[in-house]
């Protein structure tokens, strides 16, 4: 058993990596202002381009879970950073439309088994009754970058420049990748730990998750809830510039008042998640996604910047847990040993929404001539499809797979 101090060094390190990756996500949607201008490109090339992360990001959750159970988290995690690395340096050395695309489709690629391979590690050390506040902290790096990165993306790209910014950020990924290597030491070989029951049963694991039912509902209800995370994340600088007027300094400003309310909604998710009774979880992340769905449509008819940011907020607040509760329903109810194949098959459902909701919003801003407001129905659309798939989780199949792994280990 891992010592708590370990576990939570461990823990500081997946923190700190995972803010990374974030940072580079949320500094692009700063960085796309300048970057449409130096490359001339229109609101469905804007569209198609932030979306290319997510297109490599959503096609490598599944193969970054298989490996990260197959051959261990830890050399799955450490390539992931170097990968990432390399392709958020080269961002800024991008000439061209098709260029700067194949690059974030690259480093989406390498930033897809980070998840996966870190969820696997926190399901491998942490005993399941602090599996959700562990994953709440390690998701609050995505919070707190949110915080801060409007207001130093604006710094960077004021002072540096869009392409040494995105240099900088490369070089910060090769120090973490390093700390890995150097700090990330698990209990045991889990590659080993995967094989030692006989060779078919990673492949029995692999067959019996995508018949569980359960891990079905939560693809479905990760694709819904991200459709309305990323479209609001990658578009909403752009919509605050265009529609409401706001310049960039004021818009930084502004959006550390949702990024504060997510931070505040995810520590709050990951210790409540952790206390409810099994099954109660559902009934409130439903019930967050209609309180989600009723103030998007407040937020694009709200009268004044002041009354939209309010409602962002609010929205922000209660996304927060619904995006703790479904990686806690996999960590709770998927033994250890596939804990990263169940993770990345459900975030693909999160991912693959990454990938198409900024394209699609682009391509209806232009069909609608500037207008946001069918892309804010849109996404209303998704929240009440999150709130079926929640209603829908059954933890039955879950339980029974979770028993036939203690079986197959005793």
């Amino acid at each position: 058993m891992v010592s708590a101090r370990t576990r939570n060094w461990i823990l500081a390190l997946l923190f700190l990596g995972w803010a990374l990756g974030n940072l580079d996500r949320y500094v692009m949607n700063y960085a796309i202002l300048s970057i449409t201008e130096d490359l001339q490109l229109s609101a469905s090339s804007t569209g198609l381009l932030l979306s290319s992360f997510f297109a490599g990001y959503a096609l490598m959750q599944m193969p970054g879970g298989w490996l990260a159970d197959r051959f261990g988290s830890r050399k799955v995690l450490i390539a992931s950073v170097v990968m990432w690395s390399i392709f958020t340096g080269l961002t800024g050395a991008a000439w061209s439309l098709a260029s700067m695309i194949l690059i974030r489709f690259l480093f989406g690629i390498g930033e897809g088994g980070f998840q996966p391979a870190s969820s696997k590690i926190i399901a491998t050390i942490f005993p399941v009754k602090e599996r959700s506040r562990a994953m709440s902290v390690m998701l609050s790096s995505s919070a707190i970058v949110g915080l801060f990165s409007p207001i130093l993306s604006v710094w960077m790209i004021q002072n540096m420049g869009w392409r040494t910014m995105f240099v900088v950020i490369g070089a910060v990924g090769a120090v973490i990748a390093f700390l890995y290597w150097r700090h990330i030491k698990l209990p045991q070989d889990e590659s080993a730990t995967n094989t030692m029951n006989g060779s078919e049963q990673p492949k029995s694991s692999v067959s019996l998750l995508l018949k569980t039912p359960l891990l079905w509902s939560l693809l479905i209800a990760y694709f819904s809830i991200y459709a309305v995370n990323w479209g609001l994340v990658t578009w909403m600088p752009t919509y605050l510039s265009k529609v409401r007027g706001m310049d960039m300094i004021s818009l930084g400003w502004l959006q550390t008042i949702p990024g504060f309310a997510t931070l505040v909604g995810i520590y709050v998710s990951g210790y409540v998640l952790d206390k409810l009774p099994k099954g109660r979880e559902k009934i409130i992340g439903s019930l967050s996604c209609v309180v989600v769905a009723v103030l998007l449509y407040f937020m694009f008819t709200a009268s004044s910047v002041t009354m939209f940011i309010t409602y962002q907020a609010i929205v922000s607040l209660f996304l927060s847990f619904v995006i703790i509760l479904l990686p806690s329903v996999v960590l709770k109810n998927l033994p250890a040993a596939v804990a990263g194949t169940g993770m990345g098959i459900v975030n693909t459902g999160g991912q693959l929404a990454g990938f198409i909701t900024p394209m699609a919003i682009g391509f209806i801003v232009e069909a609608f001539n500037g207008s946001f407001d069918a892309a804010f129905w849109m996404l209303i659309g998704f929240a009440v499809i999150c709130i079926g798939a929640l209603l829908s989780l059954n933890y039955e199949k879950g339980e029974l797979l979770q028993q036939n792994a203690d079986s197959a280990s005793a």
